[in-house]
């Protein structure tokens, strides 16, 4: 039985990340030296970086995507925390939310007061066939991948069931799509800060440029409805409903609860913590949403001793945009089948009643799988400590929440963070 409390208390005094894109020429080190720069940065009263004892590296497949193993101990290198044990998580997309699980747990059951948790992935520098190729070996390559199935194809398949179940239109992945794209133009350190408006200008403006006719869209929904325009992928997946390859890196500083205050002004507390695992797609009963999502989900909520009513914003893992619909109501911020009703009604949006990926989440923001999680973090507490800029949400934020997967929903972590 899952513990409902921390044995101590955990908080978050330091965040920070690189911009998420393409970046030729750089390694994953160079872009974890540009998250960890800013991490320090941001410890109100100032840190001595030999104080942090440990460094828990979340990454996916450098292996895969750079050629390189062994990961952790290079990065713990390069911001100069050798000879301190660093350690490499590896959970698919969840690997640094998963990362971050571990270096909760460390702290809560005493063996460090302070650990650093990172962030790392670097997938452009393969091609996109190749990458396409890597992420599969997250799925399960006895049954799932010799059946022909890629991530866009699986997603796609709890599209489609999610659609026959409830009755949703095709309108509400491409409002997920647009609402990101509209959140991400706010943030400095998204892969695309451009509105889906945006792009149609340009595009009309390159046509017109070429001597070519000048596209004739009325509004963004006819733009991502127009086949040439937004490509389907898997159907009813289509390219803006599909997160892009990315680069990034993300570095989060816990400390024990009984030092917060000594390094930070406004600390988060982690007040909530779960995560859970599941078979593959083919082994679920339904694929309308994602079981271990649910169940970490669940321990979290129970951990924090709240409600999902409680949570002022969260940021969720959009991988696809059926991902953020199916994770609203895994979360249970919706009934099951509401979600979509949601997102048409615009409720999800920086303005809605449940604001959901105000950061741009893994669509416009970027997906650099093993980044993704801790990238997640960043934003809370930014929006939190009242520090996101533009993008800020109004009021008094109290609690915010991460949701972070991996493969098709085999591993899930949940964060809830408190600002007192």
């Amino acid at each position: 039985m899952a513990r409902t409390k921390l044995s101590r208390g955990v908080a978050v005094v330091g965040a920070g990340m690189s911009k998420f894109g393409a970046f030729p020429g750089l390694a994953t080190r160079d872009l974890f030296v540009d998250a960890f720069k800013e991490m320090l940065a941001s410890v109100d009263k100032g840190l001595d970086a030999r104080d942090i004892e440990a460094l828990y590296i979340g990454n996916f497949s450098s292996d895969l995507f750079e050629g390189q193993a062994h990961v952790a101990p290079i990065m713990a290198d390069w911001v100069g925390l050798t000879p301190r044990p660093a350690t490499r998580v590896e959970d698919a997309c969840a690997s640094s939310g998963v990362a971050l699980r571990e270096g909760i747990i460390a702290i809560a059951s005493g063996l460090y007061d302070m650990v650093l948790v990172g962030g790392i992935e670097k997938m452009t520098d393969l091609p996109t066939a190749r990458v396409t190729d890597t992420l599969a070996t997250a799925a399960d390559v006895t049954y799932e991948t010799p059946a022909g199935f890629t991530f866009p194809g699986l997603y796609a398949s709890m599209a489609t069931a999610y659609m026959a179940a409830y009755g949703a239109p095709l309108e509400a992945f491409l409002r997920v799509g647009l609402k990101n794209h509209e959140h991400g133009a706010l943030n400095p350190k998204a892969q695309f800060g451009q509105r889906i408006s945006d792009i149609m200008e340009a595009r009309k403006a390159s046509a017109a440029k070429k001597g070519k006719p000048i596209p004739t869209w009325v509004d963004e929904m006819a733009f991502l409805m127009d086949e040439r325009a937004n490509p389907t992928i898997a159907w009813p997946m289509r390219l803006y409903d599909c997160s892009p390859i990315s680069d990034g890196a993300a570095a989060v500083l816990l400390v024990s609860e009984e030092l917060a205050t000594r390094f930070s002004n406004a600390p988060l507390y982690v007040v909530g913590s779960g995560q859970a695992s599941d078979g593959a797609t083919h082994d679920r009963p339904i694929l309308t949403g994602i079981p271990a999502a649910q169940r970490a989900a669940q321990m979290a909520y129970a951990m924090a001793g709240i409600t999902p009513a409680d949570i002022a914003l969260a940021e969720v893992h959009d991988c696809f945009t059926i991902a953020e619909i199916m994770a609203t109501e895994d979360l249970g911020f919706f009934a099951p089948g509401e979600g979509w009703k949601a997102a048409i009604e615009g409720r999800t949006a920086r303005t809605g009643d449940h604001p959901i990926n105000v950061s741009g989440g893994l669509k416009s923001k970027g997906h650099p799988v093993g980044a993704s999680g801790a990238g997640q973090v960043i934003e809370i507490w930014k929006q939190l400590r009242g520090e996101a800029g533009v993008r800020q949400l109004p009021g008094s934020l109290r609690f915010g929440l991460t949701h972070n997967v991996g493969g098709t929903g085999q591993t899930c972590a949940v964060h809830i963070f408190e600002r007192r």
